[in-house]
């Protein structure tokens, strides 16, 4: 929509429209002009030259005449506007005046009148015809005229100017009406905006009423229709009510047999209380029974394991491998027990023929036939679940607060990790003593929580290579290296033993232990020999301590397993490696005999009943120190190759777990407090 434009800009725009004025034709003639005369007035012409040289020196001046002015027009009033008169603008040497007001879409007012310039008379003019011109020689004449003209031209001017000015003060007076006008107009707008904006709000109002009065008549509908339901209902429940009454007359009635039957029943309840009171009396006798029995199962187990020996000795030979020359009859022999072949074996024969040895007759010696015997020997065919059901109940002594060590002695090849770590592939059939043994433990443990144990399980596994501690649960930046790790006692007056810098990690179930040894397994320090392709050139001692506590008793007990995969044990000749690597290879073989050695001495030791133990001599035993004494439990497996080829080694092997199996250890005493 176009803006409307105020009357003032409109009475502005017209006065400065530019509109040619008419010329009012004039009857003064032109200085310098020839006149054109009649036959009359050429005797003007014939006057002395005196006549009209008096005239040339005066000064004349040409005055036009000005069209009388139009009267001041009126145009139609709108909405308190009047018509604005239209200023002439000035043009030399003519003037003209004209007043012209516009304003659009405007309704008729009243109009404004004019007033009417007065103009002077004109002179008479005898007879009405026009007066004869002066002849040219009476100059005074035409002077006179001219002065008469000029007059009247004067009167005239005034006339226009007195016209002009009036013009001029009805301009101001309709510009001062215009304003007030459009100001009026602006505040009728501004107020039929309100009024409009009033009446579309009203408006609404009125449909948000016409509609909440439709909402209140359906409401009130629905009411109409609950209200009906409602005095249905009230009609039903008064029905029901009668029911009710009818039903609560009835339960009185049988309120009272019941009332009656609680006494009796109270009675019978007091009975009863003194019963329980006798039950849980009775409880408690069998609860601290049931300790008692715990206390001696665990003393007759503890007894049963001593009458088995505290250094128990187990002898396996691994079955011979795809790709492996098949042992001579008669190389290995299992001799039957006291009891037949129904009862395990527990000797072991070993035929060894010598060809450097000779009789006088030329003939090869006959063999030379080795017999040894141990707590138990497990044939080529025996499997890793009849080996731990053999050690299962020493490893729940350490339940029981009685720390547990398990080895495994042999050469290179023998079978020693497979027996503590398991195969490959994750088998169960080929599991280890290791998840076997801590998945007993676990069992164990959770049939005891019925009876108010509970157990926590840390674990840690580390290498000792080189005489040197490795971490083999490492991580990160301090994975491989093993300077850091150090064995020291928890703290000052303690006789437990930590390695520094060895992670602890807590466990709870078989899937933790499984991660620990694929972790452990990865970083563990091998290396080719020419006894095995693989070989494991460290100790690694698995370490789990058990925490127990029977929070009814105040009793707890703490004790630590220990399982132990030695170094290959083979002397340096056999050994050696041809290469680069002969002389690391050589230290690494002197460091394993050497403390494998210690072994023996720290065994010899202890069952001596000598005053200094040579612990200190070698990290292995001073790791295992606590595990070793006489409180403690130590079972070791002589791992042995079938093959003929190392009967050697073999033999080394059975003869130094022969002198360990004829050593007696003190009493075990279990750790409680």
């Amino acid at each position: 929509m176009e803006p409307q434009r105020s009357p003032l800009l409109e009475v502005k725009g017209n006065i400065e429209l530019k509109k040619p004025l008419v010329k009012a034709p004039s009857r003064l003639p032109l200085l310098g002009s020839r006149f054109k005369r009649g036959p009359d007035q050429m005797e003007d012409a014939l006057e002395p030259e005196k006549k009209r040289t008096r005239g040339l020196g005066t000064a004349t001046k040409v005055a036009t005449s000005y069209p009388r002015a139009p009267a001041l027009t009126t145009v139609p009033q709108a909405q308190g506007q009047t018509a604005a008169p239209k200023v002439p603008k000035k043009t030399a040497p003519q003037r003209s005046t004209s007043v012209a007001t516009v304003l659009k879409n405007q309704k008729p007012g009243p109009a404004v009148p004019a007033k009417k310039p007065v103009t002077a008379a004109a002179p008479p003019k005898p007879g009405g015809k026009k007066p004869s011109k002066r002849p040219a020689w009476d100059l005074k004449g035409q002077l006179c005229d001219l002065n008469t003209e000029l007059k009247r031209c004067r009167e005239r001017t005034q006339t226009l100017d007195q016209e002009n000015q009036q013009l001029r003060d009805q301009l101001r007076e309709a510009q001062k009406q215009t304003t007030a006008l459009g100001a009026e107009r602006r505040t009728l707008e501004g107020e039929l905006d309100r009024v409009r904006a009033q009446a579309e709000q009203d408006q609404r109002e009125l449909g948000n009423l016409s509609a909440r009065v439709l909402e209140l008549e359906e409401w009130l509908g629905t009411q109409e229709g609950l209200v009906q339901g409602l005095q249905k209902e009230q009609l039903e429940l008064q029905e029901e009510r009668r029911g009710l009454v009818m039903r609560l007359e009835e339960q009185e009635r049988r309120l009272q047999a019941s009332e009656a039957a609680l006494s009796d029943s109270q009675a019978e309840v007091a009975s009863l209380l003194q019963e329980a009171a006798a039950q849980v009396a009775l409880l408690a006798e069998r609860g601290e029974r049931l300790h008692g029995l715990e206390m001696e199962r665990r003393r007759l187990h503890n007894q049963l394991q001593e009458l088995k020996g505290n250094i128990r000795v187990f002898c396996r030979i691994r079955p011979v491998l795809p790709g492996e020359p098949t042992p001579p009859p008669g190389f290995l022999l299992f001799p039957s027990g006291p009891g037949g072949p129904s009862d395990p074996p527990t000797h072991l024969s070993l035929l060894r023929s010598d060809e450097r040895r000779g009789t006088l007759s030329g003939m090869p010696a006959a063999p030379t036939r080795h017999d040894f015997s141990f707590d138990r020997v497990f044939p080529p065919g025996s499997g890793q679940d009849e080996v731990f059901e053999e050690i299962a109940m020493l490893v729940q002594s350490a339940l029981d607060g009685y720390p547990v060590c398990i080895f495994a002695y042999g050469q290179t090849g023998s079978g020693k990790t497979f027996t503590m770590e398991g195969g490959p592939g994750g088998d169960p059939q080929v599991e280890g003593l290791i998840p076997r043994a801590l998945r007993h433990l676990f069992s164990v443990a959770g049939e005891l929580s019925s009876q108010g144990w509970t157990y926590s399980f840390v674990a840690s596994y580390v290498e000792i290579y080189n005489e040197t501690v490795r971490d083999l649960l490492a991580t990160g930046t301090r994975k491989g290296h093993g300077g850091e790790c150090e064995i020291h006692r928890a703290g000052p007056g303690s006789e437990e033993l930590i390695v520094t810098n060895a992670r602890y990690v807590p466990v709870s179930c078989e899937k933790e232990v499984e991660a620990l040894l694929h972790l452990a397994r990865q970083n563990r320090a091998v290396a080719r020999t020419a006894q095995n392709e693989r070989s494991s050139r460290s100790h690694s001692v698995f370490q789990l301590q058990i925490s127990g506590e029977h929070t009814g008793r105040g009793v707890q007990c703490g004790a630590l397993l220990n399982l132990v995969d030695l170094a290959g044990s083979e002397r340096l000749d056999p050994g050696l490696a041809l290469g680069p690597g002969e002389r690391e290879r050589l230290r690494e073989t002197q460091a394993i005999n050497s403390s494998l050695s210690t072994l023996g001495l720290v065994i010899m030791a202890l069952s001596n009943k000598e005053s200094h133990v040579p612990y200190r001599n070698s990290k292995l035993t001073y790791l295992l120190q606590n595990s070793l004494g006489g409180s403690a439990k130590m079972l070791m497996f002589v791992n042995i190759s079938p093959l003929e080829e190392n009967v050697s080694e073999s033999l080394n092997s059975l003869r130094f777990a022969s002198k360990v199996n004829q050593c007696v250890i003190g009493t075990a005493q279990a750790n409680r407090k």
